[in-house]
C-alpha cells in the first residue's frame, strides 16, 4: 500500500470516442454525472483521446463537473491530443482550466503535457 492509496477510491475516469457535438453531448453529460455519484472528495479524469472531433456542446458539462469536483475538494483533469479540443478550449476561455494532459497517468500526477514534454526518460 503505498501513502494515497486511498485516493484511488476517489479517483473516477470517464473515456470519450468518435465524436462529441450536439448530437451526442446528452450522453457525454450524463456520464459525467453518473460518475459523480455520492459524496465526498472527487478526482476526475476525462479522456478524450478517442475522440475525433468535438465542438462546444461539451463546455457546459465539463464545467458542470469541474465546479461539482471543485465544491469537493477535488479537481477534473482532461486528457486529449488532438488540436480541436484545444480550439474549443480556447475559445471558450478555458485552457487555464483544463489544461493538456497527455495520458491518464500524467493527469493522475499533475504533469500538463507541455510539462512532460520537457521531461527527461
Amino acid at each position: 500500500m503505498g501513502p494515497h492509496a486511498d485516493l484511488f477510491d476517489e479517483l473516477r475516469v470517464v473515456t470519450a470516442g468518435g465524436e462529441l457535438d450536439l448530437m451526442t453531448a446528452p450522453a457525454f453529460a450524463r456520464d459525467l454525472e453518473d460518475v459523480r455519484h455520492g459524496s465526498g472528495r472527487l478526482f476526475l479524469i476525462v479522456d478524450l483521446l478517442d475522440v475525433t472531433f468535438m465542438d462546444g456542446s461539451v463546455l457546459d458539462p465539463l464545467c458542470a463537473a469541474w465546479e461539482d469536483c471543485r465544491e469537493r475538494l477535488g479537481w477534473v483533469r482532461v486528457v486529449y491530443h488532438r488540436p480541436g479540443a484545444s480550439l474549443v478550449f480556447r475559445a471558450g476561455g478555458l485552457l487555464r482550466r483544463f489544461p493538456r494532459y497527455a495520458s491518464s497517468q500524467d493527469a493522475w500526477q499533475d504533469v500538463p503535457a507541455d510539462r512532460a514534454a520537457g521531461r527527461a526518460p
